[in-house]
């Protein structure tokens, strides 16, 4: 089984970012020969602070996406926070990503299941790899073609993840496929003052150690300048850097 490669900005930032982030990975692509799947957010709905930017929003968002789809040819991957929003998203994506802290949205699953498209749910921060078997049968239960898992950290509630990666098998136990978020799971959520931190210095250990517990699968978010993004920067890892992480997860 081949592993599965997401790459891409955390959100929408502009046409031109897109184009930048999708042309790397295009290269990534053809030199290693694999199929990295484009990922990127219309709507950060889930930001700490109010003011935190959010995104070009559903409309504009999924046609810049479509935009990269159609130019590159890249499979898309983005995520929905709201029932309404899946078919239209699922006219665009290939992957539709649950976010952790919806994970047990019942409509929000059904709905995503509806379209047909891949269902990528991220496991929540409160709950166990286990635990993980009722959201995915509520997506199966809605006719779900495909159902993938994500590991990206445990929270209690003190401005930092632990990652327990004995999750991975666990999950492995309720769908063949089990992604590792290596770029979430570095998260220091809501330590800077209104804002979520991290430590991307771990975003390569964090792949090596999901690899090792039988991860099937890789999410990393990507940018050519982390440090001047608009949202999880601390996190990104440089696009630089993502090709020397792929070879040696390859």
């Amino acid at each position: 089984m081949k592993p599965i490669f997401i790459a891409g900005p955390c959100v929408i930032e502009s046409e031109q970012l897109l184009n930048a982030v999708a042309e790397v990975l295009i290269g990534i692509n053809t030199r290693l020969g694999i199929d990295i799947i484009f990922k990127s957010s219309f709507d950060k709905a889930n930001r700490t602070s109010a003011s935190s930017f959010r995104g070009p929003g559903i409309d504009k968002g999924l046609q810049m996406l479509l935009d990269v789809k159609s130019k590159y040819g890249l499979r898309i991957l983005t995520d929905i926070h709201e029932s309404w929003q899946a078919a239209p998203a699922g006219e665009v994506a290939d992957v539709l990503q649950i976010p952790a802290f919806l994970c047990r949205q019942t409509d929000l699953l059904a709905a995503a299941a509806h379209t047909g498209r891949t269902v990528n749910i991220k496991k929540a921060q409160f709950l166990s790899g286990r635990d993980m078997r009722y959201p995915v049968e509520k997506a199966l239960d809605a006719g779900a073609s495909e159902v993938w898992l994500t590991e990206r950290g445990n929270t209690f509630g003190y401005n930092n993840l632990v990652v327990d990666f004995r999750n991975i098998p666990d999950m492995l136990e309720v769908v063949p496929r089990v992604i590792m978020d290596c770029t979430h799971s570095v998260q220091r959520p809501g330590a800077g003052a209104g804002k979520t931190i991290g430590d991307r210095r771990f975003v390569p250990s964090m792949a090596m150690a999901a690899k090792a517990f039988g991860a099937t699968g890789y999410f990393f978010e990507v940018h050519p300048n982390p440090d001047k993004a608009l949202s999880d920067g601390p996190n990104m890892l440089p696009i630089h850097q993502l090709e020397e992480v792929l070879k040696k997860l390859i």
